[in-house]
């Protein structure tokens, strides 16, 4: 079948330009879109073990065969490397291979990869350009999309991290098709939660056995949901971009508490979906019919929503607490009151939390 070409998704974020092209055959692309964006001096093309063995030389030569030196920096796959430690390695490497303040950074990877080098490029030199161009369904339509970068602390999940927009975002939908099982359904828990924000309509067209038919329009609409979001909202002054936090409380508490690694970052997603949802039922009125509904499309995409009776309660509201949705000791949490409608709830108690995370057990 022909390529139908790449999807071009608006992104209005005001002074961050950034072109998002969505589509198949991207990677082998990349440095001559790369030169289209106005990147110039050396670029330093950082990615992990699994994704360099997949991706990395077709990476490489496209950047080089488009006149770019590239350094090839390679981090272990996994969590850990969203560490400081990695994070000054990577600066240090860059250092000794002489890239300046004209360099940029590529991003090749999944969430870990994407948030981690964009950390490095928004420090290193005070801030260098860099070029997202995320292999996962998590990292397509969520975190390569808006410009927060970090990385990890022992007390909690992207405590330590910096707001750096991409000059370019390129999903190339062919590099969906090295990913395990686990991880290619894993994405699907951010797409849900899209849906549940902001277009229920969604709901209804997500089945797993014809999502990858679909994937490019599918993963175009989903940027564009965070694209509008980001772009109303891009540091979370007024609240709108947390709306994106539905289900991430428990979550990240989930990563936290679990061991970073234990569980992939949508799986996570998915139990934290399904503690907001009961708290949305509770709090905000949500129908209880629609909560099952959402619970129903975890379900279908293998998703988990019991939790496991090794992370204690206690463990995770401790957790919880350090999160940075909670200001100044108060709790902000994202309900939904209906499908493809939320909002920033300032009632949640720890009593409704702790019930909820409860509830993942029965």
């Amino acid at each position: 079948m022909k390529n139908p070409g790449p999807i071009e998704v608006p992104v209005a974020i005001p002074g961050s330009a950034c072109r998002v092209l969505v589509g198949r055959g991207l990677l082998a692309r990349a440095g001559e879109l790369v030169r289209e964006a106005g990147l110039r001096g050396t670029c330093a093309l950082i990615t992990d073990e699994n994704v360099a063995r997949h991706h990395g030389e077709t990476a490489r030569q496209s950047l080089e065969a488009a006149g770019y030196r590239v350094e090839l920096l390679v981090v272990p796959a996994g969590e850990e490397s969203k560490s400081m430690r990695v994070t000054e390695d990577l600066c240090d490497r860059m250092i000794e291979a002489g890239l300046d303040r004209s360099s940029f950074i590529v991003a090749l990877g999944g969430g870990v990869v994407g948030d981690l080098a964009g950390f490095v490029a928004a420090i290193y030199q005070r801030g260098i350009p860099f070029v997202q161009i995320p292999t996962t369904i998590v990292a397509q339509v969520d975190s390569s999309i808006g410009g927060k970068t970090g990385v990890n602390a022992r007390a909690g999940k992207n405590l330590i991290g910096a707001f750096h927009q991409p000059r370019l975002v390129l999903a190339d939908t062919d590099t969906l098709n090295t990913l395990p099982d686990r991880e290619y359904r894993e994405g699907f828990a951010e797409v849900i939660k899209h849906a549940a924000i902001r277009d229920a309509a969604m709901l209804e067209e997500l089945d797993p056995s014809t999502a990858r038919e679909t994937l490019a329009p599918l993963i175009a609409r989903n940027i564009a949901i965070k694209a509008d979001i980001v772009a109303e909202d891009e540091r979370e002054q007024t609240g709108t971009r947390a709306l994106l936090n539905f289900g991430h409380t428990v979550a990240h508490a989930i990563e936290n508490v679990a061991g970073y690694g234990q569980f992939l970052h949508g799986e996570a997603v998915s139990l934290g979906m399904a503690a907001a949802l009961e708290i949305s039922q509770r709090k905000a009125g949500l129908f209880a019919a629609d909560a099952q509904r959402v619970r129903a499309t975890l379900a279908a995409f293998g998703l988990p929503l019991t939790l496991p009776s090794t992370l204690t309660t206690g463990a995770l509201m401790a957790a919880a607490q350090r999160d940075k949705k909670f200001t100044e000791g108060q709790i902000r949490y994202v309900v939904v009151p209906r499908l493809g409608e939320a909002f920033v709830a300032e009632d949640v108690t720890e009593h409704d939390l702790r019930t909820a995370i409860d509830s993942l057990r029965a």
